[in-house]
């Protein structure tokens, strides 16, 4: 397996400081975060990310974006993209990129759970199945769009959307070909939305499982609420937190990929913030070779 770091949880470096670290650190590879973001007085994980490359004006800058990776030694884990599967023309131009840089792969969002899908206004009130029977029809579009560019689009299991978890992956992919369309398996994720067990979360999957990012979460109480026999209700949400302290075994998770055969990209994304940044990264290589050289002794 190679190790890579996805720049969104690098925001207080520029790309070529990023690139730079993360290849003197011994990392393998990066995955770059491409959107337009908001503007923010201090860089951070979703506003003002330094390391982050708009997507207006993309395709001026894949010059750049070449140079600066290559320039370090790293290699492209994949791009990720935030074009969502019903902005055609933005997912075409996300999949050309791809192409142009040769990063082989990239991510594609998908509809979120109860919002218009546009994106915009006030909640749709449109149910589940309507959602994911519109989100398959994109995915088949998109399966096309991709091997016509040669690259493979990749979904992410993420909260809130139709595909949280494998199974639901499983639906939306039953008739598009790995080839060209697979699935990012994301340990965090799973720990706020989609939790099955791991082994059979890959089994699952299959030929789909494309890519892995992993980041750890827990679950923590925010508040409470409720008047009369209802106060004292606990308010509960996930949070970030270091690789080792959340609810997701990544000793376990490691073992069941290599039950499966899989032998591709493990792209850290850590949204915790208790070390510095270079600190952070640094640690998070150290303890994915460790937990690696553990599985690996298992057997």
């Amino acid at each position: 397996m190679r190790f890579s770091v996805f720049t969104a949880s690098t925001p207080e470096w520029t790309p070529r400081q990023a690139a730079r670290a993360l290849a003197e650190q011994g990392w393998d590879g990066v995955e770059w975060r491409i959107t337009d973001q908001r503007e923010a007085p201090e860089p951070g994980f979703w506003a003002g990310n330094r390391s982050t490359w708009p997507f207006t004006g993309l395709e001026e800058r894949l010059d750049e974006i070449e140079r600066v990776t290559r320039d370090a030694g790293l290699a492209f884990s994949g791009l990720g993209g935030y074009q969502r599967c019903d902005d055609h023309d933005g997912v075409e131009r996300m999949l050309a990129a791809t192409a142009r840089l040769g990063a082989e792969r990239v991510r594609v969002t998908m509809l979120p759970l109860g919002t218009a899908a546009s994106g915009e206004g006030e909640p749709s009130g449109r149910s589940y199945p309507d959602l994911f029977d519109e989100t398959r029809e994109h995915v088949r579009w998109l399966a096309d769009r991709a091997a016509a560019h040669g690259v493979l689009a990749l979904i992410e299991l993420h909260p809130r959307t139709v595909v949280s978890s494998a199974s639901a992956a499983v639906r939306l992919l039953e008739d598009v070909d790995p080839a060209h369309v697979g699935v990012i398996h994301d340990s965090g994720n799973l720990v706020s939305e989609g939790g099955e067990d791991t082994l059979a979360g890959f089994q699952m999957l299959g030929s789909h499982l494309a890519h892995v990012h992993l980041k750890n979460a827990r679950w923590r109480v925010v508040g409470e609420e409720g008047e009369g026999a209802l106060a004292g209700t606990k308010r509960w949400a996930p949070g970030p937190v270091p690789l080792r302290e959340g609810q997701c075994d990544l000793l376990d998770l490691v073992r069941s990929l290599r039950r499966v055969g899989y032998d591709g990209w493990l792209t850290v994304e850590d949204f915790s913030t208790d070390e510095p940044l270079a600190a952070r990264t640094a640690g998070n290589l150290a303890y994915l070779r460790a937990v690696l050289a553990a599985a690996d002794a298992e057997g």
